[in-house]
Parts: C-alpha cells; structure tokens; sequence
C-alpha cells in the first residue's frame, strides 16, 4: 500500500508564552493520500498555520509523529530538515515574500540552484512560462503587480517538483478577479505536477476548489467534509 503524503499522529504543539504554556495544537491526528487537495479552514487563531508549519518541518511538534512525503521529521536535525524542505516541500505564502533585489527569473531559479541544478534557469524560464509569466521574466517584484507576485511565488514553489505544495493564504492579498486568476493555476498545476496540495484558508469558495476540507477548531481537527463537485480547471495559458 502506498503511504499517505502527509502522516500525523497525536501531534501536540506548545509554546512558552508570559502566561506560561500555550497549547496550539492538541493532539491532532491526519492522513492525507498522494495528490489529494485538502482545503483546512476555521477561525484566527484555531492552529491552522501552525499546522502547515509542522508539515513543512518549520515548527516541531512537543509531542506525536510528524511524517511527509515517508520522511519522518521528528528524527531530523535542522540541517537535515533544510534538506528535506528543498528536496519535497514547496510553500506559497499570503506575502509572497520574493527577494526584491532579484528578477523573478532570478527568484525562481533560487531553489533550483539551491538544489544544485545546472539547468536552474531553463526550468525558472519554463517555470515562469507555466505561469503567464515568459514576457515579465526581467522583471523585479517591485515592478510587478501584487498578482504577478503570487505567480512567481508559484512558480518558484513548484520548480523543484515538490512532492507536497503547502500554501498559506495565497489569495489573502489580491482582489477578487486576480485571486480567482491564481487559484486557477495553483489547482490546473497541482493536478498536472501530482503533487498533494495543502491549503489553508479563510475563503470558502476557495476551500470548495479542493477536493477534501477539514476545520481546525481550538487546536483539534474537528470535521471534514468531501467536495464532490470540486471545479477542476481548464488549462491556463
């Protein structure tokens, strides 16, 4: 049987705080399958990011087991889990958090590079050409309008095939007509890539894009529900 891509096993998260130990998440348990797009969705406050942070490996969990894409975070080092992130982990953030003093080429090909790719600019080209981007490749972010910020950071995600895309809020900073522009990227090329998509979300009608939803309420994993009619996109050019 195929292991799922995300594993967690009564994951708790604490954190000291003046007040003494806040507790973020309590004992969360989830199995999310390969390729599955999961929309995780619930108040401010409820654990949501947290979650995403223990799944790329940025937050560790106090207790419980964390495993992603069959590896298991909680027997890493720092350095092994950089490692892990660059080789099967790509994040899209509300921000975009590109570097200001690189073209989006430059930002693309970063990871790539990173990785030791000898060919990092032809994929950040091609990158950038899945995305809408080929004409704006020069550019930097400044010059770049907050939509075509997101599609870099896109693009930049997937550029090493991740095996798990985590997005945080990609459309939180865009307007209505721009932010329904990305989501139709964002879903078109993670079916195409096959990569499992988690996605956290205040927008309903972006959760409803993914195939599966489940509510973070006060630190549990509360509910899920099946999106049976999820809109799958047309190809985007």
């Amino acid at each position: 049987m195929t292991p799922p891509a995300i594993r967690l096993g009564q994951v708790h998260v604490s954190l000291p705080s003046d007040a003494g130990m806040v507790h973020i998440l309590k004992g969360v348990d989830l199995e999310i399958p390969r390729g599955e797009a999961v929309a995780v969705v619930g108040p401010s406050g409820s654990g949501k990011s947290t979650l995403l942070m223990v799944i790329a490996g940025l937050e560790a969990a106090t207790k419980g087991s964390v495993e992603v894409a069959s590896h298991d975070l909680g027997s890493m080092d720092e350095d092994a889990l950089a490692v892990f992130r660059r080789d099967n982990i790509g994040i899209v953030f509300q921000a975009f958090h590109l570097i200001p003093t690189m073209t989006a080429l430059e930002n693309v090909a970063v990871p790539l590079e990173f990785a030791g790719a000898r060919d990092a600019f032809d994929r950040a080209a091609a990158e950038l050409d899945a995305v809408g981007l080929g004409h704006r490749m020069s550019h930097y972010p400044g010059q770049l309008s907050g939509g075509e910020q997101q599609r870099v950071a896109l693009a930049r995600a997937l550029a090493p095939n991740p095996a798990v895309l985590l997005a945080d809020e990609p459309t939180g900073n865009l307007d209505i007509a721009t932010g329904t522009e990305v989501t139709d990227l964002l879903f078109h090329l993670q079916r195409e890539r096959g990569a499992t998509l988690f996605l956290v979300t205040h927008d309903p009608v972006l959760a409803a894009r993914a195939g599966r939803s489940i509510k973070v309420e006060d630190g549990h994993v509360s509910t899920a529900s099946v999106h049976t009619e999820a809109k799958v996109p047309e190809a985007v050019t």
